[in-house]
């Protein structure tokens, strides 16, 4: 019996030992992308002009790198803020711990190299080794053509720096363990021919992060099988929304829909005369303002991409007010 009992000791202990070492690794060792590139982006007219309407329409970064007037439709960006970071995602939320979105105005970056600018971009690490949250949509930018996000550099390393302090991000546990796992080493690919609609909405609608927000989740992990077909939940202040379905469903998504039609839906936030009202009930995180200035026929390009996938039957509430 005595000798059954300190099999079983042994046997414990070394599980712990390996539980252990396990978990030094995952907190040392990860994450392991590779060391940032040697880049140094040169600064053109041409490529600022993409990297803003990218950071501003499509990848939005400016979305949650400035802060945001959650009291009215929106929440569009509050002005003088422009990439002062420090907006809060955390616990009331339903995030794993307390994330600060980052000061990425040249006052943040000044002692980031561009290689190490790409590397947070497109894999999730950080100037110091560390993994970001992926409420940075990484795993997103990091199938971009280089060249986007260089004009992405270019475009930052010119706004007007903003001195603002941001406090250190902090993961929950087990979460800080798992968060190291996350990043990936970056797989772009070649923007597209524009003249393509159905390949360059589909680039379009990848640096956008459709998928991301317009899909069901399970602690965190996007359900593929029901991707684009709405009803992922993002707790809010005033109650819980619901992302849309935007396959091409007849009865439960855009199926009815034609191009122009999807067009005006976005270039209504974008007219000069369009001021978002105060809310008290419904909400919405999608940033209609950002991406209504999406030109035409990139909004176009992607309407063909969301119309090329499979109809998928959800019917989505799309917001259910809190008590």
């Amino acid at each position: 019996m005595k000798r059954a009992a300190k099999i079983f000791g042994y046997a414990l202990l070394g599980i712990a030992v390996l539980l252990a070492a396990l978990l030094t690794y995952v907190k040392t060792a990860l994450p392991d992308t590779g060391p940032p590139p040697e880049l140094t982006v040169q600064i053109t007219p041409e490529r600022v002009a993409r990297g803003e309407y990218l950071a501003n329409h499509v990848t939005v970064c400016m979305d949650c790198h400035s802060a945001r007037d959650m009291s009215a439709f929106s929440g569009p960006m509050v002005a003088g803020t422009l990439g002062q970071g420090g907006e809060l995602f955390d616990e009331k939320l339903g995030f794993p711990g307390k994330f600060y979105s980052r000061n990425i105005t040249p006052a943040g970056l000044k002692d980031w190299t561009d290689g190490e600018i790409y590397r947070a971009i497109t894999t999730g690490v950080s100037r110091d080794g560390h993994a970001l949250f992926p409420i940075m949509p990484y795993p997103y930018y990091s199938r971009m053509d280089p060249e986007d996000i260089h004009c992405l550099i270019a475009y930052l390393r010119t706004l007007k720096p903003i001195d603002h302090a941001v406090p250190a991000s902090e993961a929950s546990f087990p979460f800080n363990f798992i968060l190291n796992t996350i990043p990936a080493k970056a797989s772009p690919s070649t923007r597209p021919n524009p003249q393509d609609a159905l390949a360059y909405g589909g680039y379009l609608a990848n640096a956008a992060g459709c998928k991301e927000c317009h899909t069901q989740a399970e602690n965190g992990q996007i359900l593929e099988e029901k991707a684009f077909s709405g009803g992922r939940n993002f707790q809010l202040p005033t109650g819980v929304l619901y992302s849309a379905n935007i396959t091409p469903d007849v009865e439960t998504g855009i199926g009815k829909w034609t191009k122009e039609a999807f067009i005006a839906r976005f270039k209504a936030y974008a007219d000069s005369s369009y001021h978002a009202p105060k809310v008290t009930g419904f909400q919405t995180i999608m940033p209609w303002t950002m991406y209504g200035g999406m030109s035409d026929q990139d909004l176009g390009s992607i309407y063909v991409y969301l119309k090329s996938l499979k109809p998928a039957r959800n019917a989505v509430k799309v917001f259910v007010p809190g008590t």
